[in-house]
């Protein structure tokens, strides 16, 4: 029976040894082929964890001692030479596990084999290797905005940070140094919310101008495979820079400007100084920056500036009397200023003090000082006498009142009477005219002679318009005086109230200059005082019509109540005024609005007429048409304007408003 069994087993062992294991024939007692059916991970699988445990299963129990680092590897072969994969080997029922030792490479593709050492409990081997391929998970990548060492990030910037592969949230939330922001050593407050592939940061309040901060996202951040981050993320940027003003001292102005603006960009501070102060300069901590007040820059960070102010006085200079003198030197200046005020006396008058209020201040007529508030000085003159020698021959003349001497600025009227048979005929001497009664004003020593003439002259019309101390004036103003162009005025230029000398040069003026002063102001009184003569005059009066071109006119008062001037051509647009041989003859032309000639027109003088005898009353405004040629004193309540290349042989006399000129020629007579 033993023999018998012996063969049986014998002969079962000689079957398997000539037939093999039957593939695929699996039975408990009899011997197949052991074959892999499954693997983790699976063939061609991308985005393993880093940590995986890889394993094979097989179709039936292995021998335990078969499965081993040999029979069993996996092996990076992207490297040369490869590299085994070392670790721990486990079998377990129909599967063994390849636990590595340390962790997965990223984003590497691994080879798996099972070679055929390995063998089932009747030791039957794998037929060939198995072999299978897996790719790990790829490292988390990070981009930031504001991007690493971006510059002009606003104020209010959300801080976001991108990334490649959806993460793991609980790992940005945990703990909290995983994702901060920083400014220096100090954490920035502020709330983080999340998406899959972002994390972002709103920080409490507003960050701080023109400051570094850094952000920083930890390795220990993983992505919902767990892989982790290569290293720590790291980036700064720095925000927008700001600047601020202020006032030194706090009520001496005002600025504009301040804000946050880009790194780079040109900004414009302005400082403007309120009443009494004045502007000195901008300073950045002790440093001057600049003295313009509307000072522009480009922003390269943080910046403080200062706009400082000092105060500034009023020094008023006052003539007393009106007529004594000029003074100059006043005007508004900055505290700690030395001004010097100046005092000139008036023919007739020498200059004797400053005073203030009550006080003598000075005995200089130039007086130095330290400006430290508002002053108000009184230049004080003291006149001296002037003699008036009248001579008379064929007639007399009255001194109104008659003294030895006068004081300066003083009037005296002179009525000239003629011996019977002689006719008062003029002045001479230091006066001009036939204005008889005449009121002289004593500047000066003076001589005056009345002529007498033996017979009856021609008729002089009415008496002449006394323009007083306006005289000496070829233009006389109470706005603006400007000139366009080359204009040329013979006579002095006078400005009151207004202050405003424009075009000269290149317009030339051969005269004194009286702008705003108090000969300018008084020459203003004389002017009004005439105009309103000229207006009342009434005896005789013969009706002005609205056209004069084409007109011989006689001496005499003309009267219009609405507008008269030059039109026409040719004969037409000349207007004769003929003294029919008296030198002295008057004219005086009342119009109640504008008087207005054409370019080109003219007015010719005739039988010995005077342009000095000419009075034009103009209850509105004039104006002379461009090239036209024009005799006489204008004497207007509002504008006078001389077109291009006019000329006026006579006065500009305009009591509240400007005169004009362009390329004009004014020549007092």
């Amino acid at each position: 029976m033993k023999i018998k069994v012996l063969f049986m087993t014998l002969a079962l062992i000689l079957a398997v040894l000539i037939s093999g294991c039957k593939k695929n024939d699996y039975q408990a007692t009899v011997g197949v082929c052991p074959i892999v059916v499954s693997t983790i991970p699976v063939n061609g699988a991308v985005g393993v964890p880093l940590n995986q445990v890889v394993s094979a299963t097989f179709n039936e129990k292995m021998s335990a001692a078969t499965i081993t680092s040999t029979t069993f590897t996996v092996i990076d072969a992207t490297k040369s030479p490869a590299v085994v994969i070392t670790g721990t080997i486990l079998f377990s029922g129909m599967t063994a596990f390849l636990t590595p030792a340390s962790p997965l490479l990223p984003n590497t593709t691994y080879t798996g084999r099972v070679t055929t050492s390995a063998k089932d409990l009747m030791g039957n081997a794998l037929q060939k290797d198995y072999v299978w391929t897996f790719t790990t998970d790829i490292l988390p990548l990070v981009s930031s905005d504001p991007a690493n060492n971006a510059t002009g990030v606003l104020l209010n910037k959300v801080i976001v940070a991108t990334f490649s592969v959806p993460m793991d949230s609980l790992t940005l939330k945990s703990p909290a140094t995983n994702f901060t922001i920083k400014q220096g050593s100090t954490t920035v407050p502020g709330k983080f919310s999340y998406t899959s592939n972002t994390a972002s940061f709103t920080p409490t309040s507003n960050l701080a101008p023109f400051t570094v901060y850094t952000g920083t996202i930890s390795a220990g951040v993983k992505n919902t495979l767990g892989t982790p981050m290569a290293a720590d993320y790291v980036w700064s940027f720095t925000t927008i820079p700001q600047l601020t003003l202020s006032s030194n001292p706090l009520l001496g102005g005002i600025t504009t400007g301040a804000g946050v603006f880009a790194q780079g960009s040109n900004v414009t501070a302005v400082a403007t100084a309120n009443t009494g102060f004045n502007f000195i300069n901008w300073t950045d901590g002790a440093i001057v920056v600049s003295t313009a007040a509307s000072y522009q820059f480009a922003m390269a960070g943080n910046k403080t500036l200062v706009a400082n102010f000092i105060p500034k006085y009023l020094v008023t200079t006052v003539s007393n009397p009106l007529l004594g003198g000029t003074t100059s030197g006043g005007g508004t200046f900055n505290s700690g200023l030395s001004v010097t005020v100046t005092a000139v006396p008036n023919t007739g008058f020498t200059f004797t003090n400053w005073t203030e209020g009550t006080t003598v201040a000075s005995t200089s007529a130039n007086y130095l000082f330290t400006i430290a508030g508002n002053r108000t000085l009184t230049a004080n003159f003291t006149a001296v006498g002037f003699t008036l020698n009248v001579t008379a021959i064929n007639g007399s003349v009255v001194k109104n009142p008659n003294l030895t001497t006068y004081a300066s600025g003083a009037t005296v009227q002179l009525t000239a009477t003629p011996n019977s048979g002689y006719t008062f005929t003029s002045w001479s001497v230091d006066a001009t005219g036939s204005t008889n009664p005449l009121t002289v004003t004593m500047n000066a020593n003076k001589n005056i002679t009345a002529n007498f003439t033996a017979g009856i002259i021609p008729p002089s019309g009415p008496l002449a318009i006394d323009l007083g101390c306006a005289a000496p004036f070829a233009i006389l103003a109470g706005s603006t005086i400007t000139s366009t162009g080359p204009s040329i005025v013979t006579g002095d230029v006078g400005l009151s109230p207004g202050s405003a000398l424009i075009g000269f040069p290149p317009g030339i003026i051969n005269g004194a200059k009286e702008i705003t002063t108090p000969v300018a102001a008084a020459a203003k009184l004389c002017l009004t005082s005439a105009y309103i003569d000229g207006q009342s005059r009434s005896l005789n009066a013969i009706s002005l019509p609205g056209q004069l071109g084409g007109l011989t006119l006689a001496p005499g008062l003309y009267s219009n109540s609405s507008t008269s001037g030059i039109s026409g051509t040719g004969a037409n647009g000349i207007l004769t005024l003929d003294a029919q041989g008296n030198a002295n003859a008057v004219w005086i032309f009342q119009i109640g609005s504008t008087l207005t000639t054409d370019p080109a027109t003219s007015i010719v003088l005739a039988g010995g007429a005077q342009a000095n005898n000419i009075f034009w009353i103009v209850g509105t405004s004039a104006t002379l048409g461009t090239t036209s040629v024009f005799y006489g004193n204008i004497l207007s309540d509002q504008a006078i304007t001389l077109n291009t290349g006019a000329v006026l042989n006579g006065r500009a006399l305009t009591r509240i408003a400007a005169v004009t000129l362009d390329a004009s020629t004014v020549t007092k007579p």
